[in-house]
């Protein structure tokens, strides 16, 4: 088989794992410029310090000895296979990388034979890549479940980031579709990579010319909605997570149904985008604002609020907490005001420091005020409709209390939404006359309603 169709194969193989973003573009070289980019296998991950870089996304091959239900490489699905020798794989991507496509590398793979046997290949290619190409650039490799430790350490040595995927949030669901998995080989090097990297990090303050152990950690990805788990279950494994094996991400992939099977969605079900967008966004909460799972959610209510973000809903339902004063909040409780972020709120807490900020000290700020002013107070404004706010945000916020049935917005998100429309309608608010939207649009009904009121 060709090479180049050797990479399209692996490629297309490789886009259902989400732990980098796709590009798909493709352009060709121009006079004037310098280097192009195919789309076959191209992705984005980003630097600390912000930049973007192109990745080749790839996996060594798809010939699978596993058969998970839910994974479309499983042995029993029919589809090309194809499989790259390590050489082939390192010439390639220093060939990439040479003519400027890529600045780093993608690796993933099915199981081929078993574990060990997979990963030993994929060590090798790397060495070839690091040794006899000199390639000094970004590596993120994939560790196969079940391999031996001492090759896990091996590829370590060679990565810069390694990940394990978790796959599914729960062991009951992990045995029904993955009965070559088990919950030990995935958990297992997750704990060897977070112990080898505390002792990495430990022997480089000593001894600065000590070789490096994926030093760019570890990161895991979960398949949402494939199995019945809740929101509230897989918010609280990823708090874990991050807890115990000091993880620097998890990605969450909505389940797009791509085989059938009876313990499975049906085929024409649609994935859920939007609560693994959800699922981000509290991720972000957990890691940034200092939120805890179960602050998020709880038994009672087990699912994301699909017309709120997290942040937001938790504000809602937490209102007897606010309004506060910008001017003299703790840093913690302005993190959980919507429309401050952590970035605006350390400003927040430098500038007060030299001055009392008000309404438009804030919007220089970079504080969302359209979000943060039913929340906050600053040099005695006290926000819109301040004698009976709660009333006014709690039903502007309420979906049902409007009907919006499908149309998943609401203030925060939707900046021309109901108090936008006319000025009559906030007033109907807060004398409790919530109108029932039916229309296409927000606006269109509060004219509708207008017209019926007044």
């Amino acid at each position: 088989m060709e090479l180049l169709e050797k990479l399209r194969i692996l490629a297309d193989s490789a886009k259902y794992d989400v732990a980098c973003t796709s590009s798909g573009s493709e352009r060709q070289g121009q006079p004037g410029k310098i280097g192009n980019t195919v789309n076959a296998g191209l992705c984005h991950t980003f630097t600390a310090d912000g930049r973007c870089v192109s990745l080749l996304k790839v996996l060594l091959t798809n010939i699978c000895a596993y058969d998970c239900k839910y994974c479309v490489n499983r042995r029993s699905n029919d589809l090309p296979r194809a499989a790259f020798t390590p050489r082939e794989l390192a010439r390639l991507t220093i060939e990439f990388y040479r003519r400027n496509y890529i600045e780093g590398l993608f690796l993933s793979s099915a199981v081929l034979k078993n574990p060990d046997y997979t990963m030993e290949q994929m060590i090798h290619a790397l060495e070839l890549l690091r040794g006899e190409y000199g390639f000094n650039g970004y590596i993120h490799a994939k560790t196969i479940p079940g391999a031996d430790p001492a090759l896990v350490q091996r590829l370590g040595l060679l990565a810069d980031r390694l990940s394990v995927n978790i796959e599914l949030p729960s062991e009951t669901s992990l045995n029904l579709l993955c009965p070559d998995k088990g919950r030990k080989a995935i958990f297992r090097p997750m704990g060897q990579i977070a112990r080898t990297a505390q002792e990495n990090r430990q022997e480089l303050q000593l001894y600065r010319g000590a070789p490096k152990f994926a030093p760019a950690g570890q990161s895991t990805q979960m398949i949402v909605g494939a199995t019945p788990e809740s929101d509230y279950q897989i918010l609280n494994l990823t708090q874990e997570l991050y807890k115990k094996y000091q993880l620097k991400r998890v990605f969450f992939s909505a389940y797009i149904p791509v085989v059938e099977d009876s313990r499975l969605p049906a085929a024409d079900t649609k994935p859920p985008l939007l609560r693994e967008h959800r699922l981000y966004q509290a991720d972000w909460l957990l890691r940034y604002y200092d939120f805890q799972a179960e602050e998020i959610l709880d038994r009672e209510n087990p699912n994301f609020n699909p017309y709120l973000d997290p942040k937001c809903n938790w504000a809602v339902n937490h209102y007897h907490l606010f309004p506060v004063d910008v001017n003299k909040a703790p840093f913690e409780m302005l993190l959980r005001v919507p429309g401050i972020g952590p970035k605006s709120a350390r400003r927040i807490r430098t500038a007060r420091r030299q001055q009392t900020l008000d309404w438009e000290g804030l919007r220089r700020l970079g504080v969302v005020l359209k979000r943060a002013q039913y929340f906050i107070t600053c040099k005695g404004y006290a926000g819109p409709h301040s004698p009976r706010r709660e009333m006014v945000v709690r039903s502007l916020l309420d979906p049902k209390a409007f009907g919006y049935g499908s149309y998943q917005t609401s203030l925060f998100e939707d900046p021309s939404g109901l108090l936008g429309a006319a000025p009559q309608v906030q007033q109907l608010a807060e004398e409790g006359m919530a109108p029932a939207l039916a229309a296409k649009t927000v606006e269109e009904e509060a004219v509708k309603c207008l017209a019926e009121k007044l």
